[in-house]
């Protein structure tokens, strides 16, 4: 039995996946017993294969590969990794990320000093050593149409500003999926992460589910990580096109019907003036009249590859 599995996600990106491995290797105490799991999830097979390479080569046992047969996402990605867990923590870490100092020992270390703490985060860092924004509020009618100043505005104790630099722990709604660290058995009562999801939002649902069982997320500000922002994942429109899919989808589970139709129509009427000076989001529009349904995600659009392959 592991103190914690860390779960980790290659999509033809080994290059980073090997540096993030490295840096969890040479940060991390002698006295956390760890194990890394690592998803390939369908990665092209020189990928796969210079990330096997790598992790035979280092004649760990800890240290386990999985190539799975189709890309199924993040979150089912992460599920894909977690039956191979056998850890009390599980750390969910982005393999665009590299530790800065002992984050596992810390994040546990409190984990284990408050029973509210759910699930915690690190504080990320550019490449460059500039701060960056590790907490967020819950998407919600009021924060998509309001935006997220104003809930800060209204109400600090419950939406803490998430461009200040913290030196305690911190509650918060949500911490980034770049690096959680969570109970397993907190993150199995709740059902893990929910694998309708390709891309995005993932963590927001996990938090909502753990919050509404008194478990919280909280920012450790102590446990310091650098975090190579969207390495693995490239700008396009088709990933803006999940953004909205996921958004509508988290928006209609945790806030009903009429919360997905409210943020529908001010989404609708953004994006129509919008597309009139940018004519690329008309893309957009009308995924959001027809009401971005999952079965426009790209989830739907994998295929399985051979064993051979």
């Amino acid at each position: 039995m592991f103190d914690v599995s860390i779960i980790l996600i290659n999509y033809n990106s080994s290059k980073h996946t090997i540096n993030c491995i490295q840096s969890i290797l040479s940060n991390t105490s002698k006295e956390i017993n760890f194990q890394i799991i690592i998803t390939d999830n369908c990665s092209e097979k020189e990928d796969y294969l210079n990330l096997k390479l790598f992790c035979d080569s280092l004649h760990n046992s800890n240290i386990e590969l999985h190539r799975n047969i189709i890309n199924n996402g993040f979150g089912a990605g992460n599920m894909f990794g977690v039956q191979f867990a056998k850890a009390k923590y599980l750390a969910f870490v982005n393999n665009d990320t590299l530790f800065m100092n002992d984050c596992l020992a810390i994040l546990k270390n409190e984990l284990d000093k408050n029973q509210n703490i759910g699930i915690a985060g690190a504080q990320s860092y550019k490449e460059n050593g500039d701060f960056m924004i590790s907490l967020d509020h819950f998407a919600s009618p009021t924060r998509e149409i309001l935006g997220r100043n104003f809930l800060e505005l209204i109400n600090p104790k419950k939406y803490p500003r998430r461009k200040k630099t913290y030196s305690s722990p911190t509650q918060v709604n949500f911490i980034p999926g770049s690096f959680m660290l969570v109970k397993a058995i907190d993150f199995y009562e709740v059902g893990g992460f929910d694998t309708n999801i390709f891309l995005y939002y993932e963590e927001t649902d996990l938090c909502i589910r753990l919050a509404k069982k008194s478990k919280f997320a909280y920012l450790i500000p102590e446990a310091k990580f650098i975090h190579l922002h969207g390495a693995s994942t490239a700008k396009s429109m088709a990933i803006k096109k999940e953004l909205k899919i996921s958004l509508l989808y988290i928006i209609r589970k945790h806030y009903g019907f009429f919360g997905h139709k409210i943020v529908m129509l001010f989404l609708i009427i953004k994006y129509f003036f919008s597309s009139i000076l940018k004519p690329k989001n008309w893309t957009l529009f009308f995924l959001i009249v027809s009401g971005a349904p999952i079965s426009k995600s790209l989830k739907g659009f994998q295929k399985i590859i051979s064993s051979n392959q």
